[in-house]
C-alpha cells in the first residue's frame, strides 16, 4: 500500500472514511489529479454499515426503494442500506419492503444489461442506484438508460463519493464530494494538463482499485 494515502472522514460519520492519493491516474473515462481508494468502505462490514446508515438518511422519509443496483462493488454497502431502509426505521417509507440487492453486467458492447433472472427485481420497481465513484456521471448514465430499458424507474442516485451533484435531472446524494476535495480535478485525455506537461501516469485506476505503471 502507498504509504502517501491519506484518511479523510466523513462530517456525518468518521467510520464512513476513504483514503485519497495525489498523482497523475488514468480511468476508463478521464485522467485525475486524486485517486480515492473505497476499499475499507467496501469490504470491512462496519465501516460498510456505518456508511449505509449516512446515504440510506437521505430517503427513509422520502423515497419508497424495492432495488438498489450495485456498482463498483457497492454490495455490501447496498445490502445494509436496505437493512436501514426496510428493517430500522419505523418512520421508513420502505419499511417492511423486500428489497433486491442486485449487480447489473456488462455484455461485449460495454451496455449494462440483467439476466432474464434478474429482470423481474428491476421491471415495475423503484430502483435506487448506489456507485462507489461518479466522476464524469456517464456510468451511472448508462446505468439509468438501462433500468428504464427494463422498465424500472429510477428513484435516486447515491455515491460514496461524487464530483457531480446531477445526472439525468437527478441530484446526486454523496458523502464526499468537491467540497470535501476541493483541488480533486478529472479531465478528458486529450486535455489534461498533466499530460502536457510531460507528468507520467502513475497507475491506472478503477472500481477494483489501482495498478502501478
Amino acid at each position: 500500500m502507498d504509504a502517501r494515502l491519506e484518511d479523510l472522514r466523513s462530517k456525518k460519520n468518521p467510520k464512513a472514511r476513504i483514503k485519497i492519493l495525489k498523482g497523475h491516474f488514468a480511468t476508463s473515462h478521464s485522467h485525475i489529479n486524486t485517486y480515492i481508494d473505497m476499499s475499507t468502505v467496501k469490504v470491512r462490514h462496519n465501516n460498510g454499515r456505518e456508511t449505509a446508515k449516512v446515504l440510506a438518511a437521505e430517503y427513509l422519509t422520502s423515497t419508497m426503494v424495492d432495488t438498489i443496483v450495485c456498482l463498483e462493488e457497492t454490495e455490501t454497502i447496498g445490502t445494509f442500506m436496505a437493512e436501514q431502509l426496510a428493517d430500522m426505521h419505523p418512520y421508513s417509507l420502505s419499511k417492511g419492503n423486500n428489497i433486491s440487492i442486485v449487480t447489473p453486467e456488462y455484455n461485449q458492447y460495454d451496455q449494462i444489461m440483467f439476466r432474464d433472472n434478474k429482470q423481474r427485481m428491476v421491471k415495475n420497481q423503484q430502483v435506487l442506484l448506489l456507485a462507489a465513484s461518479i466522476t464524469t456521471g456517464k456510468s451511472v448514465k448508462q446505468a439509468i438508460e438501462s433500468v428504464l430499458y427494463y422498465g424500472g424507474s429510477v428513484c435516486g442516485i447515491c455515491s460514496i463519493f461524487s464530483s457531480v451533484h446531477k445526472i439525468a435531472g437527478m441530484e446526486v446524494k454523496a458523502i464526499f464530494g468537491s467540497e470535501d476535495l476541493p483541488d480533486y480535478r478529472a479531465y478528458a485525455p486529450e486535455e489534461c494538463p498533466m499530460c502536457k506537461a510531460g507528468q507520467r501516469i502513475e497507475a491506472i485506476v478503477n472500481s477494483y482499485g489501482y495498478s502501478k505503471l
